[in-house]
């Protein structure tokens, strides 16, 4: 599915991640585990984690009144709030509520987004069709996690890998810059099982059982997902260029999703493109899942990785399976 126009674009960019900081050494007194092990594997040194009573709305609403602020909207202007999550505040209301009240966006519409790590650039296509159809000015696009929450600190395939973290953007009819070019998205449904959480849902109901079988935390088969994951990423950025009529080498900037920076490396590699051209932050978030693109998109930003009418091309993958993209002229 693939959607191509020149109209919606990013307006603003905010992000927000807590202060705790939880280190490959803090790991090594809590599980089998070394920090020369898990940078080897993971690239990750450190990664951020809400202090008990933090939900995810609380970190969205913050990076939120950030994109706002930098976009120079309102809360009270915003139409429309999307907000990727696969670690919401609650089942129902959505997330998206929650963070409707916390920053006064009084006459948004909200709902959430679950696609996984590739959850931020399906809410990003649905807002670039909002502001396209002419059914909304101002779009607030979050991608929000408080991962420590789904995660077995008794399990260290799992336990050295997440953080939490927020991410937002603000979009708006374009003006000709930072336009959102293309996006892309796809999923295949064979591959469930590879990447789940399996307890809370209507197919496994929390109970005793459940909790006492630690099924309300992230699961994972590790060497099928670093597998799937080179081999979609790569075929999903070529095919997204291809498909913009562009060349590798016209991409200045390539975002990601955080998950782990030997995929990463391997996916470049295949694709014969230098990491000098690749953002990343995982070594000091770890994978944020949803939060992870925008957060980067903040950072790349401000650290002056973009420049205007640089073409940046985003990408995720992550359970369900699901993958997306986006081309942003900037």
């Amino acid at each position: 599915m693939t959607q191509n126009n020149h109209k919606a674009s990013i307006t603003g960019t905010g992000a927000f991640l807590p202060p705790k900081r939880l280190t490959n050494h803090d790991l090594e007194r809590m599980v089998d585990t070394t920090d020369e092990w898990i940078i080897k594997r993971t690239g990750i040194r450190e990664r951020r984690v809400v202090e008990n009573g933090v939900a995810t709305s609380d970190l969205a609403a913050q990076a939120a009144l950030k994109a706002l602020e930098d976009a120079g909207v309102s809360p009270k202007d915003v139409d429309l709030i999307i907000t990727s999550t696969i670690t919401p505040d609650s089942l129902f209301p959505s997330t998206s509520c929650y963070v409707q009240q916390k920053i006064g966006a009084k006459k948004a519409g909200a709902f959430d987004v679950l696609a996984a790590c590739a959850g931020f650039i399906y809410a990003l296509s649905i807002g670039q069709n909002f502001i396209n159809a002419g059914a909304a000015s101002n779009v607030l696009v979050i991608g929000a996690e408080c991962l420590s929450k789904v995660t077995d600190y008794t399990d260290r395939a799992t336990c050295i890998l997440f953080g939490d973290g927020a991410g937002a953007v603000v979009l708006q009819k374009g003006n000709g810059h930072c336009e959102v070019l293309t996006t892309l998205l796809g999923a295949d449904g064979s591959h469930t099982e590879v990447l789940t959480l399996p307890a809370g849902g209507s197919k496994m109901p929390s109970s005793l059982q459940t909790l006492e079988d630690r099924l309300h935390y992230i699961k994972f088969r590790g060497r099928e997902v670093f597998r799937l994951a080179i081999t979609s990423l790569t075929e999903l950025i070529g095919k997204t260029i291809t498909s913009s009529n562009l060349k590798m080498e016209d991409i200045d900037l390539f975002i990601l999703h955080q998950s782990n920076y030997r995929i990463i490396e391997a996916t470049m590699g295949r694709l014969g493109v230098p990491m000098e051209k690749v953002f990343y932050n995982i070594d000091r978030y770890g994978n944020t899942s949803s939060a992870s693109i925008p957060i980067a998109l903040d950072e790349a930003k401000k650290e002056g990785r973009l420049k205007s009418g640089d073409l940046v091309l985003l990408a995720a993958f992550g359970g369900g399976l699901t993958w997306s993209s986006s081309i942003i002229r900037w």
